[in-house]
């Protein structure tokens, strides 16, 4: 799954949401120094905000395609899986991942995270958490439960967006403080709205993990469709109040 979200990257970097420039400013401002690697930087939507923000950037992406797209952006990019990329001797003041940590092995990405960080270096790894209004949220999870009935995220979706990534973030703790190479672990959350049309959701959904799944069943275009009729019969368009989930920690 980690690797077909590169068969439409323009669409994946036209749907995507960008971070909060609060998440970006807080990253920076914590970071010891401007060399950021971004560990599977897809198409550079978070890499080119931090390079706005005054950083140097290199990506690490596993997806020729994407890494192709986020080259003709402006971006750095070695095409690796993280846990098997050679870092050639090179440290980093900060490393970030933005919606990509959890498709890293935990303890090699941990050790890895260790080996390429500066002393005082930063860790922020980071997931926005999709959370549409009450009603609209409800009628895309009996979407969901509709199509795929089977789906063990349907538990987890109707009871809470943002609890569903708590795994990722007790993973990635447990990891990190495994390897003893790290300090000042937080979960800081960072609130974010956006305004979505109809379209712009499907878009969105087109790029999400789950699309190549029901694509190959067959079931995409059903679940597009029935999404598009919820959106319509909430009048074609609504805000998304969100929230952006991260673990920081320092390096020793």
């Amino acid at each position: 799954m980690a690797e077909s979200f590169g068969a439409d990257p323009g669409l994946y970097d036209r749907a995507r949401p960008r971070y909060s420039d609060a998440l970006i400013e807080a990253v920076v401002a914590s970071s010891s120094g401007p060399a950021l690697l971004d560990v599977g930087c897809g198409t550079g939507i978070a890499a080119r905000q931090f390079q706005a923000a005054g950083c140097q950037v290199l990506g690490v992406e596993v997806d020729e395609r994407m890494a192709a797209f986020a080259r003709s952006t402006g971006v750095e990019v070695e095409v690796s899986s993280f846990e098997t990329w050679d870092p050639a001797g090179r440290t980093f003041d900060a490393l970030v991942a933005g919606m990509t940590w959890h498709w890293i092995e935990p303890s090699a990405g941990a050790a890895k995270a260790a080996e390429v960080l500066k002393p005082g270096g930063r860790f922020a790894v980071f997931w926005y958490v999709l959370q549409p209004p009450t009603g609209l949220g409800a009628a895309f999870a009996a979407v969901h439960r509709d199509v795929l009935p089977d789906s063990p995220v349907n538990s987890r979706v109707a009871a809470s967006p943002l609890g569903a990534y708590e795994h990722f973030l007790d993973r990635a703790a447990d990891s990190l403080t495994a390897t003893g190479a790290f300090t000042d672990l937080e979960r800081p959350t960072y609130p974010w709205s956006r305004t979505y049309t109809r379209d712009e959701w499907l878009d969105q959904l087109r790029t999400s993990g789950i699309a190549k799944s029901l694509a190959d069943a067959g079931k995409l275009d059903e679940m597009l469709d029935r999404t598009g009729a919820a959106i319509d019969a909430a009048g074609g368009s609504f805000t998304l109040d969100s929230t952006a989930v991260a673990l920081t920690a320092t390096r020793n």
